[in-house]
């Protein structure tokens, strides 16, 4: 491409600051922003990158539609909520509208195996388009092509066992809220664990109605399945209350969640494959005490046993470097919603973007 890639910033919230700037750094140009926030529409984005005023203001997400049809842009980075159906209307628009489209919501990452009523309907409009949608961020790399890169350089593979534990104040008060933190343990039993004490028939009616709600995990198991050609049988969830002694004051959810409150929880989601390998997966998200660091650690049994751990990573800007990054395999990729274990291996870009962009 012999031009800067467009990019409209869909959500303006913690994330957006990096990945804006990011994309200016990597050659490409920001030519539009979009928000619900009454704070933040008409902001110039430099306000909210920090710096210079770029010329360029943030729209009310209610008029999305006109201004990607104004702007044309090569993609939209999305960075808003958590879960698929949350953010499916931008999903559906850039799909009705041809654009591609790239988010760091989680269950996006992998959303074949949570919610693949809605999934099948953004890849059938992507597909009549011929754009392509997908989810990405930190767990490309750190829960994912990381792993798969280890499994390559082993003989025999019995079990994938995996932790990453991250602090929800980083990531706005939709993830803080999604992972329970706030409420007492009653409730969290309520509202969340219990939504996992369901047979495995019933959890598959929930999925296919496009209601489950996975952790993070889920997607992630199911996306290490498709990248290393694993056939699942059988996949469950637990979710588990995360408690700290003291009270913990959260700028996120605008309150002290006090002792013995859920701070966040545990999410272990375990995979059984017809290969014979078990996939172990755990994320640990919750409002953080003074002692507590980010910590990502991952073993792969058999032969021979490999064990990698990542302390203390710097998760939102890897999250955000990871988007920016993959922006040029997205705008590359297959019309259809594609997961990025169906994409080019993720690069340094080295050049502007734009270099990258196959004409």
């Amino acid at each position: 491409m012999n031009r800067k890639v467009r990019v409209v910033q869909y959500g303006t919230g913690k994330m957006s600051v990096y990945t804006m700037r990011y994309v200016f750094e990597k050659g490409g140009e920001v030519v539009g922003a979009l928000d619900v926030n009454p704070a933040v529409i008409g902001k110039d984005i430099g306000e909210i990158i920090g710096g210079e005023k770029r010329g360029v203001t943030v729209t009310d997400a209610k008029n999305a539609e006109n201004l990607l049809k104004e702007l044309k842009p090569d993609i939209v980075i999305v960075t808003t909520m958590s879960l698929l159906n949350d953010i499916k209307d931008a999903f559906l628009l850039c799909a009705k509208l041809g654009i591609n489209a790239i988010s760091t919501c989680e269950e996006a990452f992998f959303p074949f195996n949570s919610n693949p009523t809605v999934t099948d309907e953004i890849d059938k409009l992507a597909k009549q388009n011929g754009c392509t949608i997908t989810g990405s961020g930190y767990q490309d790399i750190y829960w994912g092509n990381l792993i798969s890169s280890i499994a390559g350089s082993t003989q025999k593979i019995t079990k994938i066992k995996g932790s990453s534990s991250y602090n929800v104040e980083d990531y706005g008060i939709a993830l803080a809220e999604a992972h329970g933190a706030g409420l007492s343990l009653e409730e969290f039993d309520k509202k969340i664990a219990s939504a996992d004490r369901i047979s495995d028939e019933e959890r598959q009616k929930v999925i296919n109605s496009g209601e489950y709600l996975p952790s993070y995990m889920w997607n992630v198991n199911g996306w290490l399945c498709s990248k290393l050609g694993l056939t699942p049988i059988s996949q469950k969830q637990e979710c588990v209350p995360q408690t700290y002694k003291e009270d913990i004051n959260s700028s996120t959810l605008g309150m002290t969640v006090k002792a013995g409150m859920a701070t966040g929880m545990s999410a272990v989601v375990t995979t059984k494959t017809k290969e014979g390998i078990t996939i172990e997966a755990q994320c640990i998200g919750k409002v953080y005490s003074k002692e507590d660091f980010d910590k990502n650690e991952w073993t792969i049994e058999g032969e021979p046993n490999t064990t990698i751990v990542v302390s203390r990573p710097a998760t939102v800007e890897l999250t955000c470097a990871t988007i920016v990054n993959r922006i040029p395999d997205v705008i590359n990729g297959k019309p259809g919603y594609v997961s990025t274990d169906k994409l080019d291996e993720l690069k340094y870009l080295v050049k502007p973007m734009n270099e990258y962009v196959k004409e």
